[in-house]
């Protein structure tokens, strides 16, 4: 087998890739990793998707100046708009997040009724219904674009006991509940911050589908696939770069990834790139 000591590269506009770089850790701790949050241009969600596609582009090429040896877009609004012409050009593997949640969501489902929470332009786009009339084509799909969960985890209300947070959430969950689905998609990387509030509110009988820790899983496969891995027996590296304050970066990281990344972290000029 090879040794393949390039980093895997990830991106997202904002914190909510992390999630994402958590559950690579996990289960690949000996992976270098080089993470972009978009942080200047957050949120990706509620632009055109052609704004999206164009920040896409810019973040895809900066990690590919680091010499990454595969791309996760840890971000749905990206994944929902990318051209599959952008993705063909690449000389590495490009793993999205919208995918791999649909074929976990589809086996999760007992009754058929998916609910699905993402950003507006995510829900606009309407990628997650094409993709799961693909992988289940009884299933039906419940969507609410939920605007507001993303600023409330990129400003730290992500406590679950925070009022303000869970009032949001459960005027966006009722739908969601009404509908009687018995699987929810977590159709945003940043929404897994929010679990144990969203979990609360639908319920034990409601399977939540990460679909960033999905996209984790569907990278280690890749890897697995083109003899891609890391063999070295040491843990790997996190480089972390943002467009906005390095700072108030590391700030909000730390609860999300479990270990500090004060020093780790340098803004970037990513129009530049």
């Amino acid at each position: 087998m090879k040794n393949d000591i390039r980093p895997i590269g990830v991106f997202d506009s904002g914190l909510g890739g992390l999630t994402t770089v958590s559950e690579l850790r996990r289960t690949m701790p000996g992976e270098n990793i080089v993470y972009f949050g978009d942080t200047g241009r957050v949120p990706y969600g509620t632009r055109s998707r052609e704004i999206v596609r164009k920040y896409a582009r810019q973040d895809i090429r900066f990690l590919l100046s680091r010499g990454v040896k595969m791309i996760i877009a840890a971000c749905n609004t990206a994944s929902a708009s990318i051209l599959p012409e952008d993705v063909r050009s690449l000389a590495v593997p490009f793993v999205e997040v919208l995918h791999p949640a649909v074929e976990v969501a589809a086996a999760a489902t007992r009754n058929g009724k998916i609910g699905l929470i993402a950003t507006p332009s995510t829900i606009r786009s309407g990628a997650y219904e094409r993709a799961m009339r693909e992988t289940a084509p009884d299933a039906q799909i419940v969507g609410a674009p939920c605007a507001l969960f993303v600023p409330l985890v990129e400003n730290g209300f992500t406590a679950p006991d925070n009022k303000v947070t869970r009032l949001v959430a459960e005027q966006y969950l009722a739908p969601i509940l009404e509908s009687g689905a018995d699987t929810l998609i977590l159709g945003c990387t940043h929404y897994p911050v929010l679990k144990p509030i969203i979990a609360q509110i639908m319920g034990e009988s409601v399977t939540l589908v990460d679909s960033g820790q999905e996209a984790a899983h569907a990278a280690q496969r890749c890897l697995l696939e083109n003899d891609m891995c890391n063999l070295t027996r040491m843990a790997g590296s996190v480089e972390y770069f943002v467009s906005d304050s390095a700072e108030t970066f590391a700030e909000n990281a730390r609860p999300i990834v479990g270990e500090p990344v004060s020093g780790h972290a340098t803004q970037i000029e990513i129009e530049s790139v």
